[in-house]
């Protein structure tokens, strides 16, 4: 038995020797400059792990704080920010140097971080103290503190960046914070259990899963009213939104389906089997794939918005539950968090059709749960 695992260990060493070097055959011509990595946050281990997206190795493992859950990229400089959920900060990590830079404190058990479209500010949700924490980015500093409903699991900045949208477990309401003012706008009674945002790009509607009451509420951020209870799937745990905003699909976990939300008329336009306990989905950016990880299943499923249909289906790792684009979509990463492991799938043509293979899967740390992609110029070109 240990010599056949040694042999699987050296036959995945050497397949992905093997790839990464056809990779670098066939990359883009990118200036010595570039950079692409992701950051894996592994709660148990207390790390991020830093994989070199050219490369497909690990490029680093920081130590960061107690807990690391949530995670998000700058979109205007290079810099990650790593929620501490065991000790109540919020990790800063220079992305050029790939090292922790610094730690912001925050309140009790946060678990998201959300930046701002313009990369000034990020709002932290902060489940023990019932307070949602806003960061200013540029003097990583604590810019206000600002009480929301109970038990806020998530935070998100709308894309205009006037509005925080606030989901609060505790009591079944949503807050609407003025993020210019820093204050409480409303507190809206919404529906059961309410988790994960999003928020169309024009800021005009948010939509939030409710998990205890199997729903979806869009939310008029103009008005601050409910305008609607959508009945989806058991157990709504994720949102993705397509590019333009168009449509929303919601990931529900107990009834093995996906549900499809028509976001102008606020109607369910359709729900979907798509796999044992879907967790998370990501879109392409031309609103025509779906990606929707099946944790219990241990499979990764492809969806066709244009048909409605199920493109194929993949066995990646054990328990694939976050998941990523590469920025140029030619590969989809995915954390399986009872594996430890990243689970790198990539997208060819052949015969004019796309196809979908696993190419490798990369050890990373313990109970791995969310990741970020990040790709730049070094302001400093390396010397030759």
């Amino acid at each position: 038995m240990k010599l056949r695992s040694a042999f699987a260990a050296l036959l995945a060493g050497a397949l992905l020797a093997a790839f990464s070097a056809c990779r670098q055959e066939n990359l883009p011509d990118y200036p010595p400059a570039y950079r692409e990595y992701a950051y894996i946050t592994n709660g148990k281990s207390g790390t991020v792990t830093v994989v070199d997206l050219l490369t497909f190795k690990v490029e680093k493992t920081l130590a960061v704080g107690h807990n690391p859950t949530g995670i998000a990229a700058n979109p205007r400089k290079n810099e990650i920010y790593v929620v501490n959920t065991g000790s109540n900060n919020v990790s800063v990590i220079d992305a050029e140097s790939n090292t922790l830079v610094a730690t912001l404190g925050v309140h009790g058990v946060p678990f998201f971080v959300d930046v701002s479209a313009d990369g000034r500010r990020a709002v932290v949700a902060n489940s023990g103290s019932n307070k949602v924490s806003l960061l200013d980015l540029d003097r990583r500093a604590m810019l206000a503190t600002i009480e929301v409903g109970a038990k806020p699991g998530l935070a998100r900045i709308s894309p205009d960046g006037k509005t925080i949208v606030v989901s609060n477990r505790g009591d079944d309401s949503v807050s609407l914070v003025d993020a210019e003012k820093a204050a409480l706008r409303a507190t809206l009674p919404a529906c059961g259990s309410p988790e994960d945002i999003a928020i169309l790009p024009d800021s005009s509607k948010a939509f939030v899963a409710c998990s205890g009451s199997n729903q979806v509420a869009a939310i008029d951020l103009q008005s601050g009213k409910v305008l609607a209870l959508l009945d989806v799937g058991k157990t709504p745990i994720h949102l993705a939104l397509k590019p333009d905003g168009g449509e929303l699909l919601v990931s529900n976990f107990d009834s093995n389906s996906i549900s499809i939300i028509e976001t102008t008329a606020n109607e369910v336009d359709g729900t979907f089997l798509i796999g044992n306990h879907p967790a998370r989905c990501a879109i392409s950016q031309d609103g025509a794939l779906a990606y929707v990880t099946n944790f219990e299943d241990n499979t990764l499923a492809v969806f066709s918005l244009d048909t409605r249909k199920l493109v194929t289906v993949l066995h990646v790792g054990d328990g694939p539950d976050a998941l990523a684009l590469s920025p140029t979509e030619e590969f989809l990463l995915t954390v399986d968090a009872r594996a430890g492991d990243l689970a790198l799938v990539r997208r060819f043509t052949r015969k004019g059709n796309p196809v979908w293979a696993l190419i490798t899967m990369i050890p990373v740390g313990s109970q791995p749960n969310q990741i970020a992609v990040k790709n730049f110029m070094l302001k400093k070109p390396p010397v030759k």
